[in-house]
């Protein structure tokens, strides 16, 4: 019973790893493939640690926390690097496949601080 739900999280998460690696080759625009590796691969690489964690739990030296804390930092750091990538993005009017809401087509205000006037 244990190998086959080993195998299904391997199979699962490598076919997720896959589908993400290729959206980020695949896809159009900036924006679009951005969501290939932070969808898709962390969920492909969390079904991998899943099955690494049960795997070495199961072997008699007990709870594996490597994986754990591996899975932690992955769900935490990937939206964190996404959201920086696709606000840098934003800034710098990186020209994307769908069209701009018309707010963002106004120019940007002056937001400096004026001191002394």
């Amino acid at each position: 019973m244990l190998e086959m739900m080993l195998s299904v999280l391997i199979v699962v998460g490598a076919l997720f790893t896959f589908i993400g690696s290729l959206g980020l080759a695949r896809l159009d625009d900036f924006y679009t493939r951005l969501h290939g590796p932070t969808k898709a691969t962390t969920l492909g690489v969390g079904a991998l640690l899943i099955a690494s964690v049960l795997y070495f739990s199961t072997r008699g030296e007990g709870l594996s926390l490597h994986e754990i804390l591996v899975t932690l930092f992955l769900f935490i750091t990937a939206p964190v690097s996404a959201h920086l990538l696709a606000k840098a993005a934003l800034h710098l009017r990186v020209r994307s496949i769908a069209p701009p809401p018309p707010e963002a087509e106004e120019p940007l205000a002056d937001t400096r601080v004026r001191t002394g006037d």
